[in-house]
């Protein structure tokens, strides 16, 4: 595409979580005019405010691995567990169940651990490159992020360190002694564990994402808080945006608004099974000082990472969909979870539940509809949306530019699910 056709080029995107924000900071950067649409404004209390922190270039071990499924049912039945089901969500789970389980062989687990790889591994450098157009001191800290573990399920552990030392992904493991060393405060529960060096983590990522949104702005990109309804297109093939206020024609489209992007897929007769993997996550105010760094226990299936608004405790993969409401047990499985670890910790403050897009492969879908060349898709990214981000951006604005790319972007297609 030249440069008069970009001028001329208007480009909405739909959803202003880290995701449609990166899409369009990028397609501006390229010369497009941009119009970001979300009902909310960004970082209110979506998964891009409420996740983790974790940039995490070595995270490209799938949950479809062959031993998951053995684990599902005690996982399930444990309380300390970080697998739960709401039972009137179940019959509406079981389509993507099927699929997931179809891609549970090791076949399919290392296409994705491939794939997952072949993006993560430029995560951070593209990341970098928008970084250099916003201050992020203090709220970006490379420290990298430790998991550790009991000497139960050490199959699972040595599963997943083969295939990421296969990957070529930085990785030190840790004896008691060191993780001690590194991170004093915890109980010493662990008999082993990892360093992910050159992983980073977020100080605060509501403000990361205000910031970046702040340069969007400042560089021309227009933004509507207005609820997006339906698309439909053009006798040319431009897509409309029909919000509850207004109609919008453009030149192309993306929908990047994460766990809600199934609604409007299926709007446009394209049948991609998304589903809603629902988080969690808990403050303990006061006590970040506790943690240098981000910690994953395995055995329990949670995370805490240090933040402004101190240890933030992050878990629990919950199938329930989008309209359930908060589950008071998970809340107090983190709890549980966070003092067994800490048992100086107080009371914590704020709770939050947040919706993670989830495909059964565990690839996201970057790229163009298989039924509208004109409209394009960023969404799937399950536990890894925070740190796919830039490079989710990158390539799909690329993408709409017609650039040529060595990257093979063909994995990512939603012409996968037909």
């Amino acid at each position: 595409m030249n440069e008069d056709d970009k001028l001329k080029s208007s480009i909405g995107v739909i959803g202003a979580g880290i995701q449609g924000i990166c899409i369009s900071l990028n397609l501006i950067k390229k010369g497009f005019k941009v119009t970001l649409i979300d009902r909310d404004n960004p970082g209110k209390d979506s998964a891009s405010y409420g996740n983790a922190g974790h940039f995490s270039p070595y995270a490209s071990v799938p949950i479809n691995r062959p031993d998951i499924l053995v684990d599902v049912p005690s996982m399930l039945l444990s309380s300390t567990g970080p697998l739960a089901l709401q039972w009137n969500y179940v019959h509406k789970m079981i389509p993507w169940f099927i699929k997931f389980i179809k891609n549970c062989s090791k076949k399919n687990m290392m296409h994705t651990a491939r794939y997952m790889h072949q993006i993560l591994n430029l995560a951070i450098p593209a990341y970098d490159e928008l970084f250099d157009n916003i201050d992020v001191s203090g709220l970006v800290e490379s420290k990298g992020i430790i998991y550790f573990w009991t000497d139960k399920d050490l199959k699972s552990r040595e599963l997943e360190i083969k295939i990421r030392n296969e990957l070529g992904v930085k990785q030190q493991l840790l004896t008691p002694h060191e993780i001690h060393d590194l991170e004093p405060h915890i109980k010493k529960i662990y008999h082993g564990g990892v360093l992910y060096s050159n992983a980073r983590h977020a100080r605060n990522p509501r403000k990361i994402l205000l910031k970046l949104f702040d340069l969007f702005l400042k560089k021309g990109g227009n933004f509507k808080k207005e609820n997006v309804q339906s698309i439909s297109f053009t006798f040319d093939n431009k897509p409309i945006i029909k919000t509850d206020l207004n109609s919008y024609t453009f030149n192309k489209t993306v929908v990047a608004c994460g766990a809600f992007s199934k609604k409007l897929t299926e709007s446009v007769n394209e049948k991609i099974p998304l589903d809603t993997e629902r988080g969690y996550h808990i403050h303990f105010k006061g006590y970040d000082h506790l943690l240098s760094r981000p910690v994953i226990f395995l055995n329990r299936g949670f995370g805490i990472t240090p933040m402004e608004q101190g240890l933030r405790v992050v878990g629990t993969v919950e199938f329930g969909g989008l309209n359930n409401p908060l589950n008071k047990k998970r809340i107090l499985n983190l709890v549980n979870n966070a003092k067994y670890l800490f048992p100086e910790l107080g009371d914590h403050h704020d709770e939050w539940l947040g919706f993670r897009p989830t495909l059964p492969d565990f690839l996201p879908v970057l790229g163009p509809s298989k039924n509208y060349k004109n409209l394009f898709y960023s969404f799937g990214h399950h536990h890894l949306g925070w740190t796919l981000g830039a490079i989710s951006g990158k390539i799909v604005a690329g993408m709409i530019a017609g650039e040529n790319t060595n990257l093979n972007l063909l994995p990512y297609s939603s012409s996968r699910f037909s």
